[in-house]
Parts: structure tokens; sequence; C-alpha cells
């Protein structure tokens, strides 16, 4: 018998060579580099482009991952439903009905008087003035830039607020008359694709498992699908939770600090602390400026936001670190480019989707396994098959006989 054994240097390894006894030649493996080069180069430009592709194609692309993402949140929901005997076509109505009736309660209890507050901001503007008039001269360097701004500010002509609608809308019907074509189909679009989804979830999920060629291969597919919905839906349904109560504490402090609409604030609060990072700042000067239209002492006018600043801490440190448990904990830096990136691609309602599309993507990666670039890139993913028989080794030497 001839053994042949491939060298490890720059072209190849693995054995090589011919049998005289009639067995089949030994294949040799060797690694491709120009294929290793190709596919690090497609892999690097699919995933330069996928960004800016998601965003020219955010017209599809957001209303259907939003529509995803709130579906899956309302699987465990669908499956009780179906559990009691209820129809999933049926089941699936429940479930979407119940997600616009909150949104419409939602729209009604915040949109209205925030946009009452949007109309009286130009009457308040002097008084505004007068409220940060001794952080203006505390901080003498930046008086005459911001006495400037606020002129501007205080002195644009009262018709710019005519661009203001009188009446906001108080439901969703009105929203969708009021909005541009465009907008009302994409919501039109995401309702199809919460109901589809969810009236043909046990159907989808039967099949993705029984399509499986091995026992193994059904038993992961399970698996995956239940953490997916798992983990969504938990997430979604204790940061609701959360932020419910968080805005809730919130409207009873305003509320007996004299401050209008406590419950507009509050659910600002709660639909704003869905953003992590941002969301709380931008809440805590929404507050700030409230506070400076309402109260005429100027540390009495930073309270609310003061107020809204120590229960965020206290929730986002304490309170829930406890409830979620270390199951649903994601490192702060994924969150922090998640939620940059998906911002970025979609604005704001990508920042409101960027923690829930970081549990899906992670959930599947646990379960499927990170990619192994690099073992990719050198080892067994680059590797391909010689089947041609050798005599003769490709870096000198030739096959012996024993």
């Amino acid at each position: 018998m001839n053994d042949g054994i491939g060298g490890l240097g720059g072209e190849g390894y693995g054995n090589g060579g011919a049998t005289d006894g009639g067995e089949p030649p030994v294949v040799e493996i060797r690694r491709d580099r120009l294929l290793a080069a190709l596919t690090l180069i497609a892999g690097i430009g699919l995933l330069l482009a996928l960004p800016f592709a998601l965003r020219a194609g955010s017209e599809f692309f957001l209303p259907l991952t939003a529509a995803l993402v709130i579906a899956i949140a309302l699987v465990p929901l669908l499956e009780w439903l179906e559990r009691h005997r209820v129809p999933a076509p049926l089941a699936a109505l429940t479930c979407v009905l119940l997600f616009l009736t909150a949104a419409n309660v939602a729209l009604a209890s915040i949109v209205v008087p925030a946009w009452q507050w949007v109309q009286l901001l130009p009457e308040r503007v002097p008084q505004i003035q007068s409220n940060i008039a001794p952080l203006i001269d505390f901080y003498s360097n930046l008086e005459k830039f911001v006495n400037k701004t606020l002129h501007n500010f205080a002195s644009a002509p009262v018709t710019q607020t005519a661009s203001i609608p009188a009446s906001p809308p108080t439901s969703l019907l009105d929203l969708f008359t009021t909005s541009a074509p465009n907008a009302l189909i994409q919501m039109f679009f995401a309702v199809l694709v919460i109901y589809f989804f969810l009236s043909g979830w046990t159907r989808l999920r039967r099949a993705a498992i029984t399509s499986r060629t091995s026992f193994g291969g059904a038993m992961a597919t399970a698996r995956v699908i239940q953490d997916v919905v798992d983990d969504t839906s938990a997430y979604l349904g204790t940061i609701t939770l959360i932020n419910l109560s968080l805005g809730l504490f919130v409207s009873g402090a305003l509320w007996l600090l004299g401050m209008p609409t406590p419950l507009m604030w509050g659910g600002l609060v709660a639909l704003l602390n869905y953003i992590p990072y941002f969301g709380p700042i931008l809440c805590a000067m929404l507050l700030a400026i409230g506070g400076l239209m309402v109260f005429s002492d100027i540390w009495w006018a930073l309270l609310p936001a003061a107020i809204m600043v120590g229960a965020h801490l206290f929730e986002a440190n304490i309170f829930t670190p406890l409830i979620v448990g270390h199951r649903l904990t994601i490192s702060p830096i994924l969150i922090l480019v998640s939620l940059s990136f998906w911002g970025w691609v979609w604005g704001t309602t990508g920042a409101l989707l960027a923690v829930p599309l970081l549990i899906i993507i992670q959930t599947v990666l646990d379960a499927a396994g990170k990619p192994d670039i690099a073992g990719f890139l050198f080892e067994q993913g680059t590797l391909v098959a010689d089947r041609s028989p050798r005599k003769s080794r490709p870096f000198g030497g030739s096959d012996q006989s024993g």
C-alpha cells in the first residue's frame, strides 16, 4: 500500500496518493485561498450594504419588522385563547383588536393633551425666559448666546402657530384620515401582517418542525422557536408592566405637585422608557420644559424632571434587575450598538424596536451557534476536496512502497 501525506504549507493538507490493490484513491484536502478571500469580500460587502438597504426600503421593512415583533409578543395570548378552544382566526382577530384598543387608548391619553401643550408653548415663552434668567446670569459666558436664542424664539411671528392643527387626532381612525396615504398604507399593511401571522402561527410552527429530516433537527427547531417567543414576549410584557408602573408613579407625583395633565406626562414616561438611555433623558428634558411653563420658581419648576430622574434610576438599577432577572440580561454595549444602529436606520421607531430585535437575534444565535469567522476562513469553511488521484506530492517527494 502507498501512503501519501499532504503538507501543511501554503496550499493544502491531507492524505494523497493512490493504491495498487483496487482501493479507491485517497481524497486530498486543500485550502482554497481564493475562495476564502472571495467569501470574506462578499461577507463584508453584504454587511455594509444591509443597513443602507434597510434604510432605503424603510417603507416596506419598517412596518413588516414592527408587525412581526408585535405578533411574536402576542403569541402567548394567542396560544392561551387556542387552548380554550377559540378558533385560530377568531383568536388572531381578538389579539389584533386588543392591541388596537390599547394603541387607541395610549393615543387618546398622550397625543391630545400633548397637542394642547404644544399650542400653549408660544404663550409661555416669556415665563420660561423669566424662570431661567438666574441660570443665564450664573453662566455669564453663555448669556449672549442663550439670550439671542430665546429672543429669536420669543419674537417669532404668531402666524407660525397656524401650521398646528386646531384639533389633534383623538383616535387611530382620526390619525389614519389625517395622515399621508403612505403612512395609512403602512399601518394597514402592518395590521394585516399581525393578523395573518397569528392566524397561521400554529400551522407555520408545525411545518417548520416537521420539515426537519432528523429528530434532533426537529427538536432544535422547536426549541429555537419557543425560546424566541418566550424571550421576546417575556421581555416586552415585563418591560410594559414596569413602564406602566413607572408612568403611574410619576403621574401621581405630578398630580400632588399640581402639574396639569399628569396622565399625559406619565404616558410619555412609560412610552419613552422603552428606549434605553436616550428615552429617559428626553423625557426629563420635556418635563423640565413643562415645569418651566407652569411654575414661576425655577427650583419648583425643575422638580418634575428631578422626580422622573430619581424614579427612573430606582427602576433601572434596582426594580428592573430584580424583576427581569439574569435570563433576559443583555450587555449594555450590545444595547447601545443596537439602539444606535436601528435608530439610525429607522429613527424613533427603530429605537423602540432595538432591544426586541436584539433579543430575537441573540436567541437565534445562541441556539444555532455563533459564527466562527476565523475557523471558516482558515479551517474547514474553505476546505475543498481534490478527488483526482496523485502519485506524487505537490511539494516534492513521491509515493513509497512498503
